[in-house]
């Protein structure tokens, strides 16, 4: 598999499960169908239209190739119809969540580097697409985004787009380097999740 044709996997698996994080927060606050496959299209989507219209990458990708359109739509059609019992949903967010933040922040920037952005710039485009479709996702569910609460969760999208960009720099770009940095954010962000790990906050009087 060459490095163009893992990096569109990767997107379309990414797109997949940030997908069934928007139809299981749809699910979970009683929406219908179609608004299921609302939030489950821009949260699958909304990481790469930003990522693509910061880098230039114009139309984005979502307009020119079907499959980024029908991607989200199965995972919306299949959580609507599979979903598990109400009390586990959360947890599968978080789940499937730590997933697509893991695979958009490798993407992010490694296409944010085909497209000559420097190093540093790299690293946030990827942390951009990496946060981007769950913001979106918060937002129009009427939650608080989840960058914004207490766990970490811009911090390990960086630290997984900055592997990407160092091993690009010195000159490694097999595709198992992107599914390693993927791996380290997904494992920092759920050990986030279950214990509690904050970003720093303001000392109180």
């Amino acid at each position: 598999m060459n490095g163009d044709v893992a990096l569109r996997v990767l997107d379309l698996v990414g797109i997949f499960v940030f997908g069934i994080t928007g139809a299981l927060v749809g699910v979970r606050k009683r929406l219908d169908v179609f608004g299921i496959l609302v939030l489950a299209m821009v949260t699958g989507l909304g990481g790469g239209f930003i990522r693509d219209v910061l880098i230039g990458a114009t139309p984005p990708a979502a307009l020119v190739d079907w499959r980024y359109l029908v991607v989200p739509v199965a995972a919306g059609l299949l959580t609507f119809f599979l979903h598990p019992g109400i009390g586990r949903v959360e947890r599968l967010v978080n789940i499937f969540d730590a997933a697509g933040l893991a695979l958009f922040c490798v993407t992010g920037a490694r296409k944010a580097l085909d497209y000559g952005l420097p190093p540093l710039s790299a690293a946030m485009v990827g942390t951009i697409a990496g946060i981007g479709g769950g913001v979106i996702r918060d937002l129009l569910s009427g939650r608080v985004p989840v960058v914004l609460r207490s766990e970490i969760y811009a911090t390990p999208a960086f630290l997984g787009a900055t592997i990407v960009v160092a091993a690009h720099a010195a000159g490694y770009t097999a595709p198992w380097i992107a599914i390693a940095a993927a791996a380290v954010c997904f494992v920092i962000r759920l050990l986030a999740i279950r214990r509690g790990w904050n970003a720093p906050l303001p000392r109180t009087q």
